[in-house]
């Protein structure tokens, strides 16, 4: 069983769908800590530790929304699975499309999964906790630090 908050990037620029992620995260067995911006440009400097973004907790698990302002999130997608400090954290895309072309795509770029999310509130929350049950409960993720000696205790959290 994890023994520490689960660290959550959320990349999403609708603000309905993330409280609805939030809301669902609530409710969730496993401990988690969601940190959310709204675009591409944020998304990176925050995996980067730049800008405002200089003390953050590293995520565990990103989820990210193809469809952002500033930096598309297949632009994302791609500059952490080919940046070497980032490419071991796994990024599930959360998106409306279910396009064949956006799925390939995605999943070509290293893409850890790929779920369309659902019209209904419900079954939003439902994807959202299966989604928890994956990934927070029965995979194991990658170390914080990419294998090193270091330990999780030893990245900075802000709270």
């Amino acid at each position: 069983m994890i023994d520490y908050p689960v660290q959550i990037l959320l990349v999403e620029d609708n603000p309905a769908d993330a409280e609805l992620v939030r809301e669902a995260f609530q409710e969730a067995a496993i401990p988690n800590e969601i940190q959310h911006v709204s675009d591409g440009e944020q998304a990176m400097s925050y995996l980067r530790a730049e800008g405002g973004f200089s003390v953050r907790a590293r995520p565990d698990v990103i989820l990210l929304d193809l469809n952002l302002p500033r930096m598309d999130g297949r632009e994302v997608l791609r500059a952490v699975k080919s940046d070497p400090e980032l490419h071991l954290i796994p990024v599930v895309v959360l998106t409306t499309s279910s396009a064949d072309t956006d799925v390939s795509l995605a999943y070509r770029n290293h893409a850890n999964a790929y779920i369309k999310k659902p019209v209904d509130f419900n079954d939003f929350i439902n994807v959202i906790k299966s989604f928890e049950s994956f990934w927070l409960s029965a995979a194991i993720l990658p170390p914080q630090n990419g294998g090193s000696d270091q330990t999780r205790s030893e990245t900075p959290v802000t709270r």
